[in-house]
């Protein structure tokens, strides 16, 4: 079965940083394209950010150019989101998923990690 569980949110303050994990298992992820999406209470889905394999090519929502950053540790089936500078509007919940910006799979819905940025 192909499993995504993240992992590492939580509460900050404005401006604070998190690091957002993703433990991958199932299907061979060293190849897959992966990426972040996040849900924002009362929204609808938001794609944030895409690595596509051996972090060849990445793609970034404008909304967090700049201040997030994705990686990957084919080596430990693990993908990564740095969050820094975070805004009140990042506050959502954060999902890893497989495939790219218009085709991404949620696996792990509805379980994801909330990040709430609040002071």
């Amino acid at each position: 079965d192909v499993q995504l569980v993240e992992s590492g949110g939580g509460l900050v303050q404005p401006g604070g940083s998190l690091r957002l994990s993703c433990a991958a298992s199932g299907f061979p992820f060293s190849g897959t394209v992966m990426s972040w999406v996040r849900q924002p209470p009362g929204k609808g889905l938001e794609w944030v950010s895409t690595i596509r394999a051996f972090s060849s090519t990445i793609l970034y929502a404008d909304s967090v150019k700049g201040r997030f950053t994705i990686s990957r540790d084919n080596a430990k089936n693990t993908l990564y989101l740095q969050m820094s500078s975070l805004k009140t509007e990042d506050t959502a919940v954060y999902y890893c998923a497989t495939g790219g910006q218009t085709d991404y799979a949620l696996v792990s819905r509805p379980q994801g990690t909330q990040v709430t940025v609040s002071s």
